[in-house]
């Protein structure tokens, strides 16, 4: 998807009373919020490897992490927990 649609289609699911509720933000490691930040900007596990300096595995082994501890079915839930923690913004996804 390209980044103006997703970007509203992330802002109208934001203001949607149904969202599903997820874990905080609170209770990452500061590499974990930088994993989280990347993944908010659409960024794959290799190009989080690459951008950290971590190999692919590693850099997949923080997603799953991060999944866990936000109760997040999927990378789509924690862009919306990354957007509403403030870890980034919709208009700087």
């Amino acid at each position: 998807m390209s980044p103006g649609p997703t970007a509203r289609l992330i802002e109208r699911f934001l203001r949607s009373p149904s969202a599903p509720e997820t874990g905080r933000p609170e209770c990452l490691s500061d590499r974990e919020r930088q994993v989280l930040a990347l993944v908010a900007r659409g960024i794959d596990n290799t190009e989080i490897a690459e951008a950290l300096g971590l190999s692919p595995l590693t850099a997949k082994t923080h997603v799953s992490r991060i999944m866990g501890k936000l109760t997040a079915r999927d990378r789509a839930q924690l862009v919306i927990v990354a957007c509403e923690s403030g870890i980034v913004t919709p208009g700087n996804i």
